[in-house]
Formats: structure tokens, C-alpha cells, sequence
């Protein structure tokens, strides 16, 4: 009976010693990925702020400047890319909505952003775009991979559309969170003209003819928790400038936008624990399930040895066999 019940136990011991890389190295990366119908909203804001009024065309300084970034998973999008693609898909329409002082509008850009929804990798597709330009991303935007390294990354800017290394810059401690901080600089770059200004009967094409351009910098800070890759704080040190052309008079440069933008912080508690439990369900996958089973296999095979080892004890020695008789020649000895 021991004999029996040690070798289920055995059986036992391994599936679960080979259930536990399974779990880790095969079910993990096929099931923790970001839902095509995710929606997020984050309110950031500069406090105070320097803001262009286009009526003077003199800068001011203002109490605060809003910025409301809005990203809505497209369902519909993320099916068709994926069928195109043969790869499981998020498509992301984002909006980043700079509003002033008054509610009035600043400027708003559009994005499209597509990518695996496993590794966070941009995936191009068509309708892929910032603010109706199309781009070709390389590199993350919004979101880090899961288990993000302590490395750095290309982050792409909307504004340059482009993709620049958005560095490791250590390990802190973030409302009871372990969070990596990376740190990205963009040089003044000139950029494009927002598709919508925001006074009436000013285009982007009428700034042009002016002779006049729009220069841009920014230091990009993000907070991110490594399990889940979610930043739970960003923050900018954003720069605006128009240059050169007759819209100045006889300035060669004027300040549209400047500002330390910070997540407003009913939102940074929302962020942090809303991660808090999501971490817990990669974890899950990654750490808790993997070394549970390990754990519980290496108990059974002990177990198993243990039980068989007692078997063994218990059971009484043999009887020496009776002698046989020896026959010589059709004689019994």
C-alpha cells in the first residue's frame, strides 16, 4: 500500500516540477497582455504656466494650463490590423487636449498608436499617425513591456515624431511601489504646426506663409512599476517657441507654452492602485504559481522518497531458502 501511495505521489511530483516552468515560460507570455478595450484618462497640469495669447501675441503668465490625455482602445481597428498582421493587436486612439486657465482650448493632438498587445512592440499598420501625419513608430509610447528592465528604451515623441533613447536612471520608492525612473531630453527640434490652432481663421498654412515655425523641448521624467510596465507618475518640463517671420514684429522668437507638467494627483492615486492589483495577477504568473508548484513538487518527491524508504523498512527480511538435495551419480547426499 505505501509502495502504491509513494508512486502517486512521484506522478504528482512531476507534473507539478513541469508545471511550473509552463506556467512561466509558456502560458505567461501568451496570457498576460493589455486588452484591445482598454480606456484611460489622465489629467496633467502646469501650475503656474506661461501661455501665448495669440490676440497680443505676447506671452503671460497664467494660474495653470490643463492637459487631459485620453486613450480608448478601438476594437474594431485592433481585429482588422490583427487579421492583416496575424499578430494579437492593440490599436490605441489617443488624444492630448491642452486647455488654458479658461477651459479654452490650446491645442489638441490626435494619435493612433498600434502594437502587440504581449511584448508592448509597435506594430505598423495602416492609419498609424500623429495628428493626421503618418508615422512609423520605433520604439514604446505610453506604456513599458512587462517586466521592464532596469535598461533604457526608445521612447517615441509625438511632437518630433521620432524615436529617441529614454534612459535608466535608478530605482526609487513611489507610494509603497518599487519603480524604475527614466529621464528623456529632446533638444529645441523644430516641429510641426498643430492641424487645429487655436484662434479662428489661423491655419497652420497662414503661420507658414508668414515665415514663421514652431520650436520645441522637453524633459520627459516617468515613474514606471517593472512588473506591469505602467508609468504610475509622469511629469514634463515643456517648451513652446514660435520663430522668426512677420507674426512677431521685430522679435525672433516668442514663448507659446512653458511649464513643469505634472499628473494632477487624485489621478496619481487612482494610477497607483489600480497597478497595485494588476501587479498581483503578473505575479501570479511570473512568481507565486511557477515557485508554488516547484515548492509543492520538491515536497511530493521528498514525500514519495520518504514513504518508500519506510516501505522498505517495515517490510520483515526473507527466510534463507531450505538446502536442496544435492544428487551424485542417482545417489541423494
Amino acid at each position: 500500500m505505501r509502495r502504491r501511495a509513494s508512486l502517486v505521489l512521484l506522478a504528482f511530483a512531476v507534473f507539478f516540477a513541469a508545471l511550473a516552468p509552463l506556467l512561466r515560460w509558456y502560458a505567461y507570455p501568451r496570457l498576460a497582455k493589455i486588452p484591445p478595450s482598454e480606456y484611460q484618462t489622465a489629467v496633467l497640469e502646469a501650475s503656474p504656466a506661461t501661455l501665448l495669447d495669440y490676440g497680443t501675441m505676447r506671452p503671460r503668465e497664467v494660474s495653470k494650463v490643463s492637459i487631459v490625455q485620453t486613450l480608448r482602445g478601438n476594437v474594431p481597428a485592433a481585429e482588422k490590423t490583427g487579421k492583416a498582421t496575424g499578430r494579437d493587436v492593440v490599436v490605441w486612439d489617443a488624444l492630448s487636449y491642452v486647455a488654458g486657465p479658461d477651459g479654452k482650448m490650446v491645442s489638441k493632438i490626435p494619435e493612433r498608436y498600434v502594437f502587440d498587445a504581449h511584448s508592448q512592440d509597435p506594430v505598423h499598420a495602416a492609419g498609424e499617425h500623429v495628428d493626421g501625419d503618418a508615422v512609423r513608430r520605433d520604439g514604446i509610447e505610453f506604456k513599458w513591456p512587462f517586466l521592464t528592465e532596469k535598461r533604457d528604451y526608445r521612447y517615441f515623441d509625438a511632437q518630433t515624431r521620432t524615436s529617441a533613447p529614454i534612459h535608466y536612471k535608478g530605482t526609487q520608492n513611489f507610494r509603497g511601489l518599487k519603480v524604475y525612473y527614466f529621464e528623456q531630453t529632446i533638444p529645441w527640434t523644430k516641429v510641426a504646426l498643430p492641424k487645429t490652432m487655436p484662434v479662428e481663421g489661423v491655419t497652420p498654412e497662414t503661420v507658414r506663409k508668414a515665415g514663421t515655425s514652431r520650436w520645441y523641448s522637453t524633459k520627459r521624467m516617468f515613474w514606471v512599476e517593472p512588473t506591469t510596465g505602467a508609468p504610475v507618475n509622469g511629469q514634463e518640463i515643456h517648451k513652446e517657441e514660435l520663430r522668426g517671420g512677420t507674426l512677431l514684429g521685430d522679435r525672433d522668437r516668442v514663448t507659446v507654452f512653458s511649464g513643469h507638467v505634472k499628473m494632477r494627483e487624485d489621478y496619481i492615486r487612482h494610477t497607483v492602485d489600480m497597478v497595485k492589483s494588476q501587479r498581483q495577477l503578473v505575479l501570479l504568473l511570473t512568481a507565486y504559481l511557477p515557485w508554488g508548484f516547484l515548492i509543492l513538487g520538491l515536497a511530493l518527491l521528498a514525500l514519495a522518497l520518504l514513504l518508500e524508504a519506510r516501505g522498505r523498512a517495515a517490510r520483515p527480511p526473507a527466510a534463507p531458502a531450505a538446502p536442496t538435495p544435492m544428487s551424485v551419480a542417482g545417489h541423494s547426499v
